[in-house]
């Protein structure tokens, strides 16, 4: 007898009082060392393969949903936005406008600047050094940015030569740094910095080109393929303004896992516990940030990869709208899921870097049309006002389905201070077809970037990649064009519930992950590792931002019982960043006594 066939009725006929939340878990083996080369030799086997990828998919309900679903929805391709209403008590930043003039409008919508918050020794405890406070240094003439590189120069060459090898950085050029250090220092000297962020040290994530690096996506051979001429239009933005570029961070190996995990360079440790993971893929970028060597990083997110290992680390990460930055110079450029975006220590950097960095493609410009590009007026008088108007949408059953308690427990402690701290009000929602959002991405990510490398990997290079990358490589390659295209009719389908739900809401609200930051195996250091169920938990609440290119950041909220970071997610609407980094500020604020510095952490400007 035949497969039973599923039929959906239109998303705009569902009953939405007859959605039952189905919590799932990823079947499949968790493998390490051996058996996890193994079992990579029996996906990429030309007959056994396909029989291995086909039966987990098909235990894992990939099949049903995919070429046994009925969907009536027609398919969109990237993401697609109705006219959204214009943000309350925001500051329009012409995006055509260069980098400089926009950061200086950004600092117009920061409250006061008080140095003696952290310079008097009288001060009160605080976690980071603020891009304001390094301003702050180098106008002052406390410290200049060519006594600051040696710090951080020799903290990078601490992780890089321990045993086994952790670098946060996987190139750099001692002399290129100081180069641009000095550069910054004379501009200081002359008393014309280029702008707020002149001096301030940011990592680009290995898939960003940063010249003269070569950017390799963190493998062994990319780089081989073709130079690097020139940098990124996000990078080129921020070197307008400054910024001391100190080289490309470490990453999960082309971006194709959650973990951070890299045989091939070294796995980057977390700075709260070095045996645990950062998170991924924008590993190297979350823990220059924790460990107080870098104000801010850039990363890319296609699933989850500056929101889970910002959770994982403890700080901050923001997620900006599919379109919103220009993705020219990035290996994820012609992506439907990517964007490249910040990294930092606190709500305040991230909002200062955003503001640099943001700008569409023409392309996007004319195919996406993107509402102005934004910020929130945090010096405005009117700011609690806004908060209180703030609606924040809550589904209930999904936010707590957690490996741990503590962590849904703090994210609902977080909210609810917000709420009667403010005046917000906390709706209930409901969001179906989560696990079909969750498929739809896999295959959109997965096709998308075996897309990409196809030339390259049908030329021999496979066997140089990692061994998960290649498990994740042969699963992407099992997916059909009709695959694809079912995936796509999801996307309007789940694209439809979420703007349905932002009628009520101004934000969704869930934890940034389901977990916090996992143990790293022993056998995982030399040949990697495969957990699909860990990923699951990482990925538990991260899609919507890709899947759907949602706006959406993750700030640090405390810590689980081990002392572990946990994180909270703000997912806004189309190009609603400046909402979300109004309540992000806000959470932030409320809840800075909760967050610890981690164990390892350079203190850089201390006693300078």
């Amino acid at each position: 007898m035949g497969k039973m066939k599923r039929e959906l009725l239109p998303a705009e006929c569902v009953d939405l009082s007859t959605v039952k939340y189905q919590p799932k878990h990823i079947e499949a083996p968790h493998l390490t060392g051996i058996s996890l080369k193994l079992f990579v030799w029996l996906m990429e086997a030309p007959v056994v393969g396909p029989v291995v990828t086909s039966l987990l998919k098909k235990k894992n309900g990939l099949n049903q949903i995919l070429q046994h679903t009925v969907i009536p929805e027609k398919p969109m391709y990237r993401p697609e936005y109705p006219p959204q209403e214009e943000e309350p008590g925001v500051i329009e930043v012409n995006e055509e406008r260069d980098p400089v003039d926009r950061l200086e409008m950004a600092v117009e919508c920061l409250p006061p600047y008080d140095p003696s918050l952290h310079w008097n020794q009288d001060s009160p405890p605080f976690l980071y050094w603020t891009i304001r406070d390094y301003a702050h240094a180098y106008r002052s003439k406390i410290t200049t940015p060519s006594i600051i590189v040696e710090h951080i120069l020799s903290a990078v060459e601490e992780w890089n030569n321990k045993k086994p090898p952790m670098p946060m950085l996987i190139t750099f050029s001692k002399d290129e740094v100081r180069k641009q250090a000095e550069a910054s220092t004379k501009r200081f000297q002359e008393g014309k910095p280029l702008s707020i962020l002149d001096g301030i040290f940011i990592a680009v994530k290995d898939d960003i080109d940063c010249h003269p690096y070569p950017t390799k996506g963190a493998t062994a051979w990319l780089d081989g393929i073709s130079g690097v001429e020139e940098d990124a239009v996000c990078v080129a933005r921020l070197r307008r303004c400054g910024v001391i570029l100190v080289g490309k961070a470490n990453m999960h190996e082309l971006g194709l896992g959650t973990t951070g995990n890299n045989p091939t360079y070294g796995t980057t440790r977390n700075p709260h516990s070095i045996e645990r993971y950062t998170g991924g893929s924008s590993s190297g970028p979350a823990a220059l940030v924790a460990s107080g060597l870098c104000s801010a990083a850039i990363g890319t997110d296609g699933g989850g990869s500056v929101r889970i290992p910002s959770s994982l680390c403890g700080v901050v990460g923001l997620k900006t709208t599919y379109g919103r930055t220009n993705m020219k110079g990035s290996l994820c450029e012609c992506g439907t899921v990517e964007v490249a975006s910040p990294l930092a220590a606190t709500v305040e950097d991230a909002m200062l870097v955003y503001s640099a960095l943001a700008g569409s493609s023409q392309a996007d410009k004319i195919s996406l049309k993107p509402s102005p590009l934004c910020l929130p007026d945090l010096s405005s008088s009117d700011n609690l006002n806004i908060l209180q108007k703030v609606r924040l949408g809550k589904y209930s059953e999904w936010f707590h389905d957690v490996s741990n308690k503590d962590i849904s427990n703090k994210c609902e402690d977080a909210l609810n201070l917000l709420s009667n701290t403010f005046g917000s009000e906390i709706m209930e929602i409901i969001l179906p077809d989560l696990e079909e959002m969750q498929v739809a991405h896999v295959v959109s990510i997965g096709s998308e970037s075996l897309c990409d490398l196809n030339p390259d990997y049908k030329d021999g290079n496979c066997s140089d990649l990692t061994l998960d990358t290649r498990t994740s490589l042969a699963l992407f390659k099992s997916f059909s064009a009709t695959d694809y295209v079912a995936s796509q009719r999801l996307r309007r389908r789940i694209m439809y519930y979420h703007m349905e739900a932002f009628k009520k809401v101004d934000i969704i609200v869930t934890p940034t992950t389901g977990i916090t930051a996992p143990k790293i195996p022993p056998g995982a250091l030399k040949y990697g590792e495969s957990n699909y169920e860990v990923s699951s938990y990482l990925m538990r609440f991260i899609i919507a931002g890709n899947l759907l290119g949602l706006p959406a950041i993750s700030v640090p909220i405390g810590h689980d019982n081990e002392g572990l970071p946990i994180g909270l997610q703000l997912i806004g609407r189309p190009w609603g960043e400046a909402t979300l980094l109004r309540v992000a500020s806000a959470v932030e604020e409320l809840l800075l006594k909760s967050r610890r510095r981690p164990a390892t952490f350079y203190d850089i400007l201390k006693g300078i």
